[in-house]
């Protein structure tokens, strides 16, 4: 018996416990509420996923496509300066032409002007209209905000990414002008 009074004493305390537990539960519930709702109505998001959560996914995904063109951007120019394999092959391709249509012939200063000449103005060529692909595609980056919603500010690496377009395409497109004009790397005169 004296294990029961111990008990039900036991669960009495418990149950006080318990309720006074709920209580405060209960209060802090409520106080909670009025927050999240404030919150909710803040964001302007609700439980079915309203025009606010709309916009706000729609201002996050913008930033993809001008993002990706700055990488684009920063890479052709890279490619503009180290060369790439279009360059290669036309310039490959120009050789080959100019040894075909030089005769047994000709001067050395006729044949290196034909199949060594041309084809080096080809490659500076190529590189040049990466160069400027690169320019032009870094200044539509960097153009883009002041044509679309005033509210959105574009995100600083992007800039950065699409300045570094830009600077490397005009070197490039500098260096470009000035091995097709032999200003630099001029073919050996005879």
């Amino acid at each position: 018996m004296g294990t029961k009074t111990a008990e039900a004493a036991g669960n009495k305390a418990g149950d006080e416990v318990d309720t006074v537990d709920e209580q405060t539960a209960g209060t802090e519930a409520e106080e909670s509420t009025p927050e999240a709702a404030d919150a909710e109505v803040e964001t302007g998001a609700d439980a079915e996923g309203g025009p606010a959560a709309e916009e706000t996914a729609a201002k996050a995904s913008t930033g993809v496509g001008q993002g990706a063109a700055a990488v684009v951007s920063a890479a052709l120019g890279l490619v503009s300066l180290t060369g790439s394999w279009v360059g290669t092959v036309a310039q490959a391709r120009d050789s080959l032409y100019g040894q075909l249509e030089v005769a047994s012939g000709s001067s050395v200063a006729t044949q290196i002007k034909q199949i060594y000449a041309d084809s080096w103005n080809v490659n500076a060529l190529v590189a040049g209209l990466f160069a400027l692909a690169a320019l032009i595609v870094g200044v539509v980056v960097l153009v883009r905000p002041a044509f679309g919603n005033p509210d959105r500010v574009q995100v600083p690496w992007i800039k950065s990414v699409a300045w570094a377009g830009v600077s490397l395409g005009f070197i490039g497109l500098l260096l470009a002008a000035a091995k097709y004009s032999d200003l630099i790397l001029a073919m050996p005169s005879t």
